[in-house]
């Protein structure tokens, strides 16, 4: 007996007497929640609670790979006010507590991502069983777009898991994979996918048999972790003690920039000490607040742009399609070619043929390899036999042989022109006529690399960044002469490999590495000032900045910076000039955190200091400066974090950028620019093109011509535009 009356709920009643109930939303490729399923929710439990030949159900999904991936995020663009989003969360709220207090088992039996409100949804039935899929991931990521879960989720896991843990959920938006669940309690079982409808059946059966559905809380044990509970989370002094150490390890990390971890601190400290009536009103009120709130808008936006890019083919000819791609090449096996590597073998599932020079420089590129999969092993992240079957993709070569079928050759060698054409000859030479070169440079124009090339249309730019298999970024780099399904290829490639892909005209240092040079160079201006450094990487990690310039100048290496300096000034001039003491750094051997010789301490004189990181005084002495000037914390942020901005915007008005949307992306997820700022371009509208400009021109009544406001923001003060719309 089935029941397919419901658009995007339905029933089959197996002979059981278990109702096997299919969420599958018509025309789309994964499963979301809208507010106009609440009446069709409702009446289905009503059927199943008066239907007595039913006498169990399980949900699942009618997607191969997700079972329900949170709510729509139009049905909060839809939202006018926060009372709108209120009553959305309340809808939720009460379709969900219907759902629990079913006097019939539902078991969710969980293939796929079951995010957000499909998480809360899982919450509320009274069991969950998960297939072992590499795919079947429980989350809240609702922090993340800067919201809370609205439907009682957070109080559902606490009552499972215990606070702490629901707090780590809530807070950070982490993944919850399916070993994880089951040990927390959170899974009753973990199952094959193929076994995964009989198991949940099973189980719902025997619930029916006990006859009491009431969920129980989580047990107190008399381990380590059972006592810490009992003393922390069991009683009110220990609560009050356990919220207020989260608060400020919240507040730590965010500097208040994001309002969701505050209400979600809230929410579930009203739940423990008032109960799941008082904080359900209190989650209600806040999400209606959040969704309406300018930090959650500029988090969708990041979010909408992320969704619109992955259908981005990177040409604006919907003709063109990519290539194949079977095999891949790389050249180089430092920590970007073994990072390159990795993502490709991993992620992508494709085979990649690495060539050095010698038989060290394979063994290193080889070890960078396993050394992460070495990581993600001891994290749990992939199991021993997903590493050596991925680990088999990998070969090695010092010369030039088994490449001739290969589809792209990806070049990460030393950041040196006559190197990058004399390897590009090499490939044209070795490989068969339609091999894609593409250059991993962080500076250097791909148009002189590709101008002694015999097939400059083959030559393209993909700039990761490092670390490669942590960060998402990919900046794919197109010339004059790049042919448009060269471009696509690489940037299929670019999502195969887990990037998301920004596509910029080449020009010197691009987009990412062109915009970071001026705020760079600002910092160096300020530290030149007598500012102390850690002021001026205190106040933009106040800012919202994950580190500060001074630091990130260390990670990236200073002799890196060096060498890139000079080019940025020959083609942009003065603004792109340093201050004159960061020549004294190289002249001092001063490298960054490569030779453990920089800015900060590291290795032994760091650990000398304690935890935490650690000026290296003498660096003061190097530059020949004395640290005794302070300056607001905002002038700081604004000066660097300015100098970034409108940098961005000479981009887009030089042509660089195809659109304001991937400036933000690249600015974000490459560099590290404020999310809830929303990007270079999203916070010019927020804040506006005339403010804007007219804090960029008191800058240049300062300090002169590096401070030259770029020719768009004029244009767009002057018109009272925005960036989007």
């Amino acid at each position: 007996m089935s029941d397919n009356s419901n658009k995007n709920l339905s029933f089959e009643l197996r002979s059981d007497g278990v109702a096997v109930v299919t969420f599958d939303v018509p025309g789309e490729a994964v499963n979301t929640l809208q507010a106009s399923f609440a009446d069709e929710f409702e009446a289905l439990i009503a059927k199943l609670d008066a239907d007595p030949s039913v006498k169990a159900a399980i949900i699942v999904s009618g997607k191969a790979d997700t079972w329900i991936a949170g709510a729509n995020i139009d049905m909060l663009k839809a939202c006018k006010t926060a009372a709108d989003a209120e009553a959305l969360s309340r809808i939720g709220q009460r379709g969900f507590l219907r759902l629990e207090k079913l006097e019939k088992p539902v078991v969710a039996a969980i293939n796929g991502s079951a995010l957000g409100g499909g998480f809360e949804l899982a919450l509320a039935c009274h069991a969950r069983v998960l297939s072992d899929d590499k795919k079947t991931v429980l989350a809240f990521p609702e922090v993340q777009l800067g919201l809370l879960p609205g439907s009682n989720g957070l109080q559902r896991l606490a009552r499972l898991i215990g606070l702490q843990a629901a707090l780590d959920f809530g807070l950070t938006g982490k993944n919850m994979r399916p070993s994880k669940a089951k040990k927390l309690g959170v899974a009753a079982e973990v199952v094959r996918k193929s076994a995964l409808v009989e198991v949940a059946s099973k189980l719902a059966l025997d619930l029916a048999k006990k006859g009491s559905l009431k969920v129980k809380p989580s047990k107190i044990t008399l381990d380590a972790k059972g006592l810490t509970s009992l003393a922390l989370e069991r009683n009110p002094v220990g609560r009050k003690v356990l919220f207020s150490k989260a608060r400020e390890m919240t507040q730590k990390k965010t500097y208040g920039h994001y309002p969701a971890t505050e209400r979600i601190l809230d929410v579930l400290e009203t739940y423990a000490d008032k109960g799941f009536e008082a904080s359900s009103d209190l989650e209600a009120r806040y999400f209606g607040e959040l969704v309406m709130s300018e930090t959650s808008r500029q988090l969708i936006g990041i979010f909408n742009a992320v969704t619109a890019l992955k259908k981005d083919t990177g040409v604006d000819d919907p003709e063109i399609k990519p290539r194949d791609v079977h095999r891949v090449g790389m050249l180089g096996g430092g920590l970007m070619g073994g990072g390159i590597c990795y993502v490709t073998m991993q992620n992508a599932n494709l085979p990649i043929r690495l060539k050095e020079i010698n038989l060290e420089g394979l063994a290193r590129g080889y070890q960078y390899v396993n050394d992460i999969y070495a990581e993600r092993l001891k994290k749990r992240q992939i199991t021993k036999f997903e590493k050596l079957r991925k680990s088999a993709l990998l070969s090695g070569t010092i010369e030039f042989e088994g490449l001739r079928d290969t589809d792209v050759m990806i070049e990460a060698v030393f950041e040196n022109l006559d190197l990058k054409r004399k390897v590009l000859a090499q490939v044209e030479e070795a490989c068969g006529p339609s091999t894609i070169f593409a250059s991993n440079t962080s500076s250097i124009p791909i148009t002189k690399i590709a101008a002694e090339a015999k097939h400059p249309e083959l030559v393209v730019g993909m700039h990761y960044f490092s670390p490669v298999h942590k960060m998402p970024l990919l900046e794919v780099i197109v010339t004059e002469k790049t042919a448009p399904w060269v471009t696509a290829t690489a940037v299929a490639l670019g999502k195969k490999q887990g990037k998301t892909v920004i596509v910029v005209n080449d020009g010197v240092g691009f987009y990412t590495s062109r915009i970071l040079g001026p705020l760079m160079n600002e910092a160096a201006f300020i530290l030149a000032e007598g500012v102390a450094i850690e002021q001026i990487d205190g106040a933009m990690k106040r800012w919202g900045w994950p580190v500060g310039p001074i630091t990130l100048l260390d990670e990236v290496g200073i002799d890196i910076a060096a060498h890139v300096g000079p080019i940025m000034v020959e083609a942009f001039g003065e603004r792109m000039t340093p201050p004159d003491t960061m020549t004294k750094l190289v002249a001092d051997d001063r490298k960054g955190r490569k030779n453990a010789k920089g800015f900060y301490l590291y290795g032994e004189a760091a650990k000398k200091k304690g935890k935490g990181k650690h000026v290296d005084t003498s660096v003061y002495e190097v530059l020949g400066i004395h640290p005794d000037k302070t300056l607001p914390p905002e002038e700081i942020q604004m000066r660097c974090s300015l100098q970034f901005v409108n940098e961005a915007l000479r981009c887009f008005g030089d042509g660089i950028l195809r659109s304001p949307r991937d400036g933000d992306i690249g600015a974000v997820f490459g560099l590290g620019f404020p999310p809830f700022r929303g990007g270079p371009f999203r916070y010019v509208d927020s804040v506006g093109a005339s403010e804007i400009l007219r804090r960029i021109e008191g800058y240049h009544d300062r300090f002169g011509a590096r401070w030259e406001p770029a020719p768009v923001l004029n244009e767009m003060a002057k018109n009272n535009k925005k960036f989007h719309e």
